[in-house]
């Protein structure tokens, strides 16, 4: 290898140095997974090394960097050469890359963009199968919290509805380059087998809804959607808060709004 690749700070990038972990993060990938796998942010390629070992052709990357993907093409010439290895934006790339395959998704997560990248996942979730990698700690524990938790919130609710997510390890900041001023949380995911008989638009609606105005009680806080006092005695949770719902309850809501919509 020839080229050092510096890392950017208006790109998040913060290289992964440590090998051990980067194999931990790479085991992730279902053993027995038939699809493809996809790294997002692969920089220096620490990570890619292991996932190359063990998925040599269904292996693609996305690097939004120029410099590191001109170390990758060099470091990866078959990735290069089979048009796996692609320069551009996740986020504005990710229903053209996804289409018509299953995958895995893994990758150090830009801390900046990581909310972005859940919600592709869960917008991708036909051909996501599961994802697995590093987030900033703290977002790592708000999405696998649980009702009644304060950090409990959108990203909580709207990823459990569509994935079982579990916490698998904590990062020190050390084993990066630059070191993050943060811990990180390794997360994986993986689809549940059935998808939540509900409208996703509306879904997402609510629980936003809910949570940007947390302090209010759901009665007050989801007034827009013109459930009527009986749908909230039936339901039994309007004088309660977003954050006391579990994931079910919302879906319900969901369900109900959509039903009342459908009568109009």
């Amino acid at each position: 290898m020839t080229q050092y690749v510096r890392p950017k700070k208006n790109l998040g990038q913060h290289f992964l140095t440590d090998a051990n972990i980067a194999k931990k993060v790479a085991d992730l990938v279902f053993p027995d997974f038939q699809g493809k796998v996809l790294e997002i942010g692969p920089g220096t390629g620490m990570l890619t090394q292991f996932l190359y070992k063990q998925w040599p052709n269904n292996l693609t990357l996305v690097e939004i960097d120029t410099e590191s993907a001109a170390f990758l093409m060099e470091a990866y010439p078959e990735i290069s050469n089979s048009k796996r290895l692609i320069c551009g934006d996740f986020l504005k790339l990710a229903p053209h890359i996804l289409q018509n395959d299953m995958w895995f998704v893994v990758g150090n997560f830009p801390y900046n963009i990581s909310s972005q990248i859940l919600f592709a996942m869960i917008q991708n979730r036909a051909q996501v199968v599961g994802f697995g990698g590093m987030f900033q700690r703290e977002v790592a524990l708000r999405i696998v919290s649980k009702e009644g938790n304060k950090v409990y919130g959108i990203l909580s609710v709207l990823t459990q509805a569509y994935f079982d997510v579990t916490y698998e390890f904590t990062v020190s900041e050390q084993v990066f380059n630059p070191p993050p001023k943060v811990k990180t949380g390794v997360l994986l995911a993986k689809r549940k087998e059935e998808e939540p008989d509900c409208n996703q638009s509306i879904l997402f609606d609510v629980v936003k809804t809910a949570f940007n105005q947390r302090r209010k009680t759901l009665h007050n806080s989801l007034k827009k959607f013109n459930l009527s006092l009986q749908q909230w005695e039936q339901l039994g949770f309007g004088k309660l808060r977003a954050e006391n719902l579990r994931v079910s309850d919302f879906i319900h809501l969901a369900q109900l709004i959509a039903a009342n919509q459908h009568e109009q």
